[in-house]
């Protein structure tokens, strides 16, 4: 399967678990009265949406070269990241809005019930974490990392309501509001996160060199191929799932320029064969002096 493959395949569970999620969030937070569950409903409203972004972003990004987009279409992925963190704002910011407004507003306490449903929804989270940061990592996917952020801050923002509502519980009438202070600090710590997905996109964007293990990688298996005597510059930049190389290489000064052009050649084959991960290789030859 192709990373490309995997990556869709980890998006369908994200959004079929959101959508789940969303509706047994919404119906336990309606009728055990509890506000911490349904401004999790509303998150994780927001991360089926975020889903469907993440899709497009991944089936996009890996649409083949063409003549107007000869390095292909990666660089849409981090593009669709920034919009994926401006939903998780804006449900950080309704979040706070509405936590805010019923703090001081009378209302029952929560029922006992909504700690177990939030118990399960805890555990469901971490494992979707997990399991999409592990295909994240798997296929260099940027937005898939973030679709994952989006399953540990629901998981976290659970934790506290499971808090805020046990807190309720426990100290009993006047304590009402604990649930909807649990929402509120869930909302910052979703601020949080927002700012940790946003800046490894913005650094793909920018072209930031953050890649040192692949550059000892290629370095490495480039001193294997006969006739490259070492290397010099190693420049590595992220589009999509794939990391574009331009690397020189030097060789013997004797060799004539058809000799050089074939390991050139040779250089690019290899470390192509030996890392899935690159996509386009530009070798530039330098004399052993």
């Amino acid at each position: 399967m192709t990373n490309e493959q995997e990556a869709v395949k980890a998006t369908y569970f994200s959004i079929i678990g959101n959508t789940c999620l969303a509706i047994i969030k919404g119906l336990a937070g309606f009728f055990g009265n509890s506000y911490a569950l349904v401004a999790d409903a509303i998150e994780s409203t927001a991360d089926i949406f975020s889903s469907f972004l993440v899709l497009f972003g991944i089936k996009y990004s890996n649409k083949p070269a063409d003549d107007n987009h000869p390095y292909g279409h990666g660089r849409a992925e981090p593009l669709i990241t920034f919009i994926v963190v401006g939903f998780l704002i804006t449900s950080a910011t309704i979040i706070a809005y509405e936590s805010i407004q019923n703090i001081g507003t009378p209302h029952e306490l929560p029922k006992s019930w909504t700690l177990y449903v939030l118990g399960v929804i805890i555990l469901w989270k971490e494992y979707s974490f997990q399991k999409i940061m592990k295909k994240g990592i798997q296929t260099n996917s940027s937005s898939l990392k973030a679709d994952a952020w989006h399953h540990r801050t629901d998981a976290i923002t659970s934790v506290a309501a499971f808090l805020g509502i046990s807190i309720a519980l426990f100290l009993g009438k006047g304590y009402e509001a604990a649930d909807d202070w649990a929402a509120l600090f869930a909302s910052f710590f979703i601020l949080y996160n927002s700012y940790l997905i946003f800046r490894p996109a913005l650094g793909e964007i920018m072209d930031e060199h953050r890649y040192d293990d692949l550059v000892e990688k290629i370095r490495a298996i480039a001193i294997t191929v006969d006739g490259i005597v070492g290397t010099e510059k190693c420049f590595i930049r992220k589009a999509g799932m794939k990391f574009h190389v331009d690397l020189h290489a030097i060789v013997d000064a004797n060799i004539t320029v058809k000799e050089g052009h074939d390991l050139a050649h040779k250089l690019k084959d290899t470390l192509r064969s030996e890392l899935m991960e690159l996509g386009h290789v530009l070798i530039h030859i330098e004399p052993n002096e």
